[in-house]
């Protein structure tokens, strides 16, 4: 194992279970430095927005619309495990689909709703290295290109979603160019790199425009759940260059940055101010709901494995 290796090993595994004074203090600043973070942020934004209007818009929601908004997310954490599986296929890491499912939905648990110590991904390092001593550094790559298939999946949706928004200073042309340009040279940098990520790349990155495909589906539902008859693109541009800026580990599951991020643009795209931070803070509920059923795995870790690949077959 090299010492790169080593290093992630004991990061995942120190935040596991610290074992010295710092390590529990880090972790406890951790937390308070992300709610502070969520706290002012949330602060600031209904300082603007009356959170009354917010409020008055969920209680008076569609809520056949709101529960097929959740469906719609369950179905991306669906295909993002499936996605998952693609990249670990990657490092001849086969796991059982099911235990891989059940890993995701503790993770998402992990990372919505346990702000401090662990998060999803390095619990998963942790686990299939302590069960399988499989080397943490494939395994970080395989959960990293897994983040980066999003990112891309966003960007190509954003892209597409700036020819219905004329307001938007960029020509679309140029801006396919760059998509176009930017995309070909993530892909050099992989088969020169990181060649063995070539093998299911692709497909990992058709399975990404998926689950962001859901995610967009989400929150048209719950637009339609506000009996919503304008332009969606603008709000669901705005929901994916937020959901860009919540991939930065500053705030308790993105809370705060979103709804930021949201008020920021509704003046620029003249967008309703209380409907865009309403349809941030859905989403946040929306994935809290979701999140939730990871604590039954927390509960009953037993059957977390259940079913479990032997370890001498993982990586048949």
């Amino acid at each position: 194992m090299t010492h790169i290796e080593d290093a992630i090993a004991n990061e995942a595994e120190a935040e596991i279970t610290p074992k010295t004074r710092k390590q529990k203090l880090w972790n406890v600043v951790k937390t308070i430095l992300k709610i502070a973070v969520t706290s002012a942020l949330l602060y600031w934004v209904f300082s603007k927005v009356p959170f009354s209007e917010v409020k008055n818009r969920l209680i008076n929601a569609n809520y056949y619309w709101m529960l097929a908004g959740v469906a719609f997310y369950f179905l991306s954490m669906v295909a993002s495990s499936w996605r998952l599986l693609s990249f670990f296929k990657s490092i001849d890491l086969r796991l059982n689909p099911r235990f891989n499912f059940r890993l995701y939905l503790l993770g998402i648990f992990y990372n919505l709703l346990l702000p401090g110590g662990i998060g999803g991904d390095g619990y998963k390092i942790y686990l299939l290295h302590k069960n399988y001593n499989f080397p943490t550094k494939k395994v970080f790559m395989a959960i990293l290109f897994d983040r980066l298939s999003g990112l891309w999946a966003i960007g190509l949706i954003v892209v597409t979603l700036r020819i219905f928004i004329p307001l938007i200073p960029v020509s679309i042309p140029l801006l396919l160019v760059a998509f176009v340009v930017a995309s070909g040279i993530y892909y050099i940098v992989v088969k020169i790199f990181f060649k063995d990520f070539t093998k299911h790349f692709f497909k990992g990155h058709l399975k990404a425009i998926l689950v962001q495909s859901c995610q967009v589906i989400t929150i048209i539902c719950v637009l339609m759940g506000q009996d919503f008859h304008g332009k969606f693109a603008p709000y669901l541009l705005s929901f994916l260059l937020s959901a860009l800026a919540a991939v930065l580990p500053i705030s308790v599951g993105g809370a705060g940055i979103r709804e930021y991020i949201f008020k920021i643009l509704a003046g620029w795209l003249n967008m309703n101010v209380g409907l865009a931070v309403f349809l941030s803070i859905s989403f946040y509920l929306i994935s809290l709901v979701v999140a939730l059923s990871g604590l039954y795995y927390v509960i009953r870790p037993s059957r977390l494995q259940k079913g479990l690949t032997k370890p001498e077959d993982v990586s048949n």
